[in-house]
């Protein structure tokens, strides 16, 4: 159960309305995840989404690697709704089963892609350092350019507080679904914990 009262459509205010079919009729379809929060906010909630919509649909980034930042972040944060919806969109746009499952289970991935290792070293480092070594930085920025690397930064930025806004509030699984991921509890909460066989990729020689 949620911490906080989560509007319905029948409850909600007409500013709160609006914003609601503004989220159903653009490429989500549905209000699910933070935006469920957010809403408490209209003004707030509306920048949110419309930010959300351009960090998930609109960056230069092939999806796949987009959905791979995305995924690293939902690890990170043991993220359960995020990891739900972000793991099938991954598959969706072409990510491997066996790079998700190694996620999921906090090991080392199995890449055999370089670009999805720079994005995997990306967000892991950012996540666990708050910046990202000169070579994995640099490689980036020859693989998609300065907006590239911009918007990189800012997806793993934007999915840290929707985990975090998911996490706080106890906000409920989607369509009744269980928890995919398993959380470790530390004195009664999730453990924040980082992938624990971090792979450490270094170019060839």
């Amino acid at each position: 159960m949620s911490r906080i009262p989560l509007p319905t459509p029948e409850t909600m205010s007409v500013e709160q309305r609006q914003v609601y079919e503004n989220i159903i009729s653009g490429p989500r379809g549905r209000l699910v995840g933070p935006l469920r929060a957010a809403i408490h906010n209209p003004e707030l909630a509306e920048r949110w989404q419309k930010l959300g919509e351009i960090l998930r649909f609109g960056t230069s980034l092939p999806p796949k690697l987009n959905e791979l930042a995305i995924i690293v972040t939902a690890r990170r944060w043991n993220s359960q709704i995020e990891w739900y919806i972000h793991a099938d969109a991954a598959r969706k746009a072409g990510l491997s089963q066996a790079v998700i499952d190694a996620l999921k289970e906090a090991d080392e991935p199995p890449f055999d892609d370089e670009a999805e290792v720079i994005v995997y070293e990306f967000a892991r480092q950012l996540q666990q350092h708050g910046t990202v070594e000169s070579f994995v930085y640099g490689r980036a920025v020859e693989l998609w350019g300065a907006a590239g690397v911009v918007e990189l930064t800012a997806v793993v930025g934007y999915y840290t507080m929707v985990s975090m806004t998911l996490n706080v509030h106890e906000i409920p699984m989607p369509d009744d679904q269980p928890p995919p991921l398993d959380t470790p509890m530390q004195d009664g909460a999730p453990a924040l914990t980082v992938m624990n066989k971090a792979r450490k990729w270094e170019p060839a020689l």
